[in-house]
């Protein structure tokens, strides 16, 4: 049962959906052909079978009837073979699932957190509860990666300092050459508001909702603010949005699998968020030169600077959201400067690709 040189398994806990290709579609599209561009196996390990995007040219062994996790250790018992990598995304840490495989695994296991921490923090007992784990389970992981500096903190505080010699910091990035930039010049009065979101209440779209329930009339007759994204908190919003008369206001879009495109139409991107690890959306606004309004939660400060690319205000507070929101209308506020440049140095998915590539082809 030898190591096949660097045959790799790639474990996703993500959908892929043709109506709903992101950022994280992107990387590993990216990822996969610099793989094999160096003759570096895959097997990708999702939810579910695809054939959109670049997911055609993928070795996907999906999920079917059991966990993510029950599958990938069914899979690596019948078919008798030894990874040189395992690398897990969306995938919980430290968890018995780690000893499992290292049961009959001598791969380099490396795991990538993408997930928000709650703006209150974790209870005492959830907080014991992952101490245990990280003192458990950490031995079986080599490398933990955060996808921002916030989240390598994060993975630090839940599961222990002593991990901090293997905990490591890769940003995420986005396709730069997809996003079309906003070429024209921003309104200074009456902008157009853009929010792209998973639609659930960690988003904060209701705080949205309330600060502009609250602004003058006069200004509430010129906004519009277009909503792209879908979820369990839609008819929630919808209902805010109807109790209050603001269906001249908001308007719905769902998914769409071409947002790159759409961003340039616009002039500002909210963000109300309450908890974020981080944003890839906030990336791709800013690489297509549309500046953004948001809290200052998770890695949110590391790429916005307020006044500069964006504006921020404190997390929840609908009046502060209002108040910002009536300067930037009436034209009293505004960002001036070129966002794209930031994006295009520091969070290129060129730039994840390639730190994610050392990862496997330097250890």
């Amino acid at each position: 049962m030898g190591v096949k040189p660097k045959h790799i398994a790639i474990i996703c806990n993500y959908e892929l959906l043709e109506s709903r290709v992101g950022g994280m579609d992107y990387f590993f599209w990216a990822f996969n052909k610099k793989c094999r561009e160096n003759q570096i196996k895959i097997d990708w390990f999702f939810p579910n079978m695809a054939s959109h995007g670049d997911y055609g040219t993928f070795h996907i062994i999906p999920t079917e009837t059991i966990s993510l996790e029950q599958n990938f250790i069914h899979y690596i018992k019948t078919e008798n073979l030894q990874y040189s990598h395992i690398i897990t995304h969306f995938v919980e840490l430290c968890t018995s699932f780690f000893a499992d495989i290292r049961k009959c695994q001598t791969s380099k296991i490396i795991v990538v957190d993408h997930n928000p921490r709650p703006l209150v923090g974790y209870s005492l007992k959830k907080r014991i509860k992952k101490r245990i784990k990280g003192a458990l389970y950490s031995k079986h992981i080599n490398q933990f990666i955060g996808v921002s500096d916030y989240t390598r903190k994060a993975i630090l505080q839940d599961f222990g300092s002593f991990l901090e010699l293997k905990t490591h910091t890769i940003y995420n990035g986005v396709l730069i050459d997809s996003i079309i930039p906003k070429t024209t010049e921003r309104r200074t009065e009456n902008p157009k508001f853009l929010v792209v979101s998973h639609l659930r209440f960690s988003k904060g779209i209701q705080d949205l909702i309330e600060a502009v329930n609250v602004l003058p009339t006069n200004l509430k007759s010129n906004l519009e603010i277009t909503l792209y994204g879908d979820g369990p908190y839609k008819s929630e919003l919808l209902q805010l949005v109807s109790k209050y008369d603001l269906e001249s206001n908001f308007y719905f879009q769902g998914s769409h699998s071409s947002i790159n495109e759409l961003y340039q139409n616009f002039d500002y991107l909210v963000q109300p968020t309450h908890m974020e690890c981080f944003s890839l959306s906030i990336l791709e606004s800013l690489a297509a030169n549309i500046p953004v309004i948001t809290t200052p939660v998770g890695g949110n400060l590391e790429v916005i600077t307020h006044d500069k690319n964006g504006f921020v205000f404190e997390t929840k507070n609908s009046r502060e959201l209002s108040e910002l929101l009536n300067s930037i209308m009436k034209g009293k506020k505004g960002i001036v400067g070129n966002t794209r440049t930031l994006i295009e140095n520091k969070f290129s998915i060129d730039r994840m690709v390639k730190k994610h590539f050392e990862l496997i082809n330097n250890n």
